[in-house]
């Protein structure tokens, strides 16, 4: 099957697209950008490029996908965005293409949601099933891990880490790499309450498994002793855990210091 296009969007003549694409009224569709097959674009969405889009993408409407990123540094360089495949965009969000200091790809993995007024800046990336509610906001350098929820209004600063599972709170400002399964609630900064325990259960985690965690979690935020004090415990508790493993191993591969 043929693209669909309204008369009133423009195509660049650089760009390619698959099968079924339907692209609605008043969009653009730039040179360089590539659009996988069953994609569908609502009324007044803009692509620029270098982009490349997967399957079966839809963007209801007013998105902005693949600008420039909104960094004073950035000076034309090609840089680019690299979206999966069966992700929802809802109304105004704005996606930039990378940097070429900071990698230059931003890339967003498969099954995810962003609703609207949704923000990912340059050089992010952003695993599988993740929901971001309204306004959710990502700064440059953000990785998001896979089944991560942003709820309404939070903000993470740039060059942050969200491990896996993670749930951030209504309005929630993170400045510090957030472990994996971890719930974070807005107090000021975004602080560490308790782990995403509703979130594991609807994801098929045991009651062993997510056991394992909370105690993981005391070990870190409750105990009181210092990051390295926590760091040997979960090191002892690793070795009957792959969940707490891979949390030990987010806290050891981290940048920034570590929301606590």
């Amino acid at each position: 099957m043929d693209a669909v296009i309204h008369p009133t969007a423009v195509v660049e003549a650089g760009a390619r697209l698959g099968k079924g694409v339907r692209i609605g009224a008043f969009c653009h569709i730039g040179d360089d950008v590539v659009v996988g097959d069953g994609c569908e674009f609502g009324p007044h969405c803009s692509v620029a490029g270098p982009t490349t889009i997967g399957t079966d993408n839809r963007f209801i409407g007013h998105c902005a996908i693949g600008g420039e990123p909104q960094d004073k540094k950035f000076a034309g360089e090609r840089v680019e965005l690299v979206i999966g495949d069966r992700n929802t965009f809802r109304e105004f969000v704005t996606i930039n293409r990378g940097t070429g200091t900071g990698g230059g790809i931003t890339r967003v993995g498969n099954d995810n949601w962003l609703l609207a007024y949704t923000h990912v800046a340059h050089d992010c990336t952003v695993g599988d099933h993740c929901v971001f509610s309204n306004n959710a906001t990502l700064a440059g350098h953000v990785s998001v891990g896979d089944h991560v929820i942003l709820s309404g209004f939070a903000g993470v600063h740039q060059f942050c880490r969200i491990g896996a599972h993670a749930f951030i709170g209504m309005g929630a400002f993170v400045n510090g790499d957030v472990p994996p399964f971890v719930m974070v609630a807005q107090d000021g900064y975004g602080r560490p309450r308790g782990i995403n325990s509703e979130g594991l259960k609807r994801r098929g985690f045991d009651s062993g498994r997510i056991s394992a965690i909370k105690r993981a979690y005391r070990a870190l935020y409750v105990a009181g002793g210092s990051l390295d004090d926590a760091r040997a415990k979960l090191l002892e508790m690793a070795g009957e855990s792959e969940d707490v493993r891979a949390l030990l191993d987010f806290i050891d591969s981290g940048e920034r210091p570590l929301l606590r």
